[in-house]
C-alpha cells in the first residue's frame, strides 16, 4: 500500500469516465449509483442547502430558457450555463477550497464541461443534479 504524499491531489469523487457516461451517454443506472454516493459523501461532510440555495436556482431558470422558443433567451441559458463554473469556484473560494462545496463544485464543473449546446446532455445534467441533492437530504443534508 502507498502513502499518499501531502502534495498528492486527493482523488476525485466522480472519474471523467463516470461523468460520460451520465451526462453525454445518459445512463440511468449510472446516474442513480453516483448521485447516491455524491449524496451521502455531500450530508456527511456537513453541505447545508442554504449553501446552494443559488446554484439550485440558477439551474432552474437556465433549464426554463433553453426551452424556450426564443432564441435570445435561449443564448442567454448558454451563457449563465457557461457563468455557473466561476460561480462554484467563488462559493467553494469562501470555504478556502476545503469544504463540501469544493467537493460539488469539483463534480459539477467536470460535468458542465460536457453539456455543451447539447439540450439532452442538458436534462441529463439536471436531472444527475437533482439526484444528488434528493440523496443528500435523504441521508440527512441539513438546511442551514
Amino acid at each position: 500500500m502507498t502513502i499518499p504524499k501531502a502534495t498528492d491531489k486527493k482523488p476525485s469523487l466522480i472519474t471523467p469516465e463516470e461523468l460520460n457516461t451520465i451526462i453525454e451517454q445518459g445512463n440511468n443506472e449510472a446516474l442513480v449509483k453516483h448521485a447516491e454516493r455524491l449524496g451521502k459523501v455531500l450530508a456527511f461532510n456537513r453541505l447545508t442547502t442554504s449553501q446552494i440555495r443559488g446554484i439550485v436556482g440558477a439551474i432552474r431558470r437556465i433549464e426554463r430558457a433553453w426551452r424556450s422558443p426564443d432564441q435570445a433567451e435561449q443564448r442567454k441559458a448558454q451563457r449563465e450555463l457557461a457563468l455557473l463554473q466561476p460561480r462554484l469556484a467563488y462559493l467553494a473560494g469562501r470555504e478556502r477550497n476545503q469544504g463540501p462545496l469544493n467537493s460539488l463544485k469539483e463534480v459539477l464543473t467536470g460535468a458542465l464541461v460536457l453539456i455543451g449546446n447539447d439540450p439532452a446532455r442538458l436534462r441529463n445534467f439536471v436531472d444527475f443534479f437533482e439526484a444528488i441533492l434528493a440523496y443528500h437530504k435523504a441521508f440527512g443534508g441539513r438546511e442551514q
